[in-house]
């Protein structure tokens, strides 16, 4: 167990941009590639710095082409490197689908463990920042669909940090989803020496007795603010960071659940398919018998994300979590 001896305040891509120098440190197989991570140091400025302190043979610059990016990092991956691949912005992530489905997450399974690929692809997610429609897109749910591959999603500095490097250290293909809008948004204390948070554990945020409140990523921040509220009124939410949406932590589910007796879920995906979906499941194989009402969800709608003018109206807010709750206490 490593002793934490002196931290720092970090922004959440800070953090990010920290877990990458600390394992390429450490281990000389890590390499950093994708679209203008190297001299420019990434278009949100990720990988600023780091092709200055490690050379352009570990942090490089790749056409653009998302499907050779993944392509190229299974066969890195396979070869004895770890690679770590940004895909400048979640939405340009479908070329690579293909890549990512056919390939990354089977090869364990195609060559009875012969071969794995340690591969981490970064991908900026989610609405909040008056981007394009293509690059604001939620699109866990296609992922979290997809054996073999484990996928995570950090939303404080602290878990930013742990998380990718345990991603980094993982022996299959983590795509790691950072919320755009909690980049520069959250400040935290994030130690300065290695450390892993294990892949595949939820985190409670807030205790309470009422209501069991589900998040990740970007909508964390509004689930907790929604907690506030409703603390205000005398209601106590126990709001739960999923950090990993696959493998999900179904035993945090059900022990909060089973706690309360009623649940929101919150996400800014689209409601038909989303995680959230499969999260009700859970609840409902685990814990049905304590429910005392129906689960209501927060999402995004079934559209495409509208462009900036109209991308709030769509993007769950504290108000819209808080009328869920009223809904659960209530019925």
């Amino acid at each position: 167990m490593i002793t934490i001896t002196k931290t720092k305040q970090l922004t959440l891509i800070q953090a990010i941009t920290d877990g990458m120098r600390t394992m390429l440190e450490e281990r000389e197989e890590v390499v950093v590639l994708g679209e203008d991570v190297g001299k420019n140091g990434g278009v949100f400025r990720a990988t600023d710095g780091l092709q200055e302190e490690f050379g352009e043979k570990r942090v490089f610059d790749t056409p653009l082409s998302e499907a050779g990016i993944i392509g190229s990092s299974i066969g890195m991956a396979i070869n004895g490197l770890l690679p770590v691949a940004e895909i400048q912005f979640s939405g340009f992530i479908y070329p690579a689908y293909e890549q990512i489905m056919t390939h990354a997450t089977r090869m364990r399974y195609r060559t009875k463990g012969v071969f794995t690929v340690p591969l981490v692809i970064r991908a900026p997610y989610g609405a909040g920042v008056r981007a394009p429609e293509i690059h604001s897109d939620s699109m866990e749910a296609l992922f979290t669909h997809m054996p073999g591959i484990k996928v995570v999603c950090p939303s404080s500095p602290y878990d930013a940090k742990g998380l990718l490097i345990s991603a980094i250290e993982d022996p299959d293909p983590v795509l790691f989803l950072e919320p755009l809008k909690l980049y520069r948004a959250v400040r935290g204390e994030v130690p300065e020496e290695k450390y892993e948070i294990e892949i595949g554990k939820g985190k409670y945020l807030r205790e309470g007795d009422d209501v069991t409140v589900i998040a990740w990523g970007a909508m964390v921040p509004v689930a907790m603010k929604a907690a506030e509220q409703a603390a205000e009124k005398g209601i106590t939410c126990e709001v739960i960071d999923l950090r990993t949406l696959y493998p999900i932590d179904k035993a945090i589910i059900a022990e909060s659940v089973q706690k309360t007796g009623r649940c929101v879920v919150v996400h800014e995906a689209p409601a038909t398919g989303g995680l959230g979906n499969d999260i009700i499941s859970i609840v409902n194989d685990t814990s049905f018998l304590y429910m005392k009402s129906p689960i209501e969800r927060v999402t995004g709608a079934d559209v495409h994300v509208p462009f900036w003018a109209l991308e709030e109206h769509n993007i769950p807010t504290p108000a819209r979590v808080m009328d869920a709750i009223n809904q659960v206490i209530n019925f």
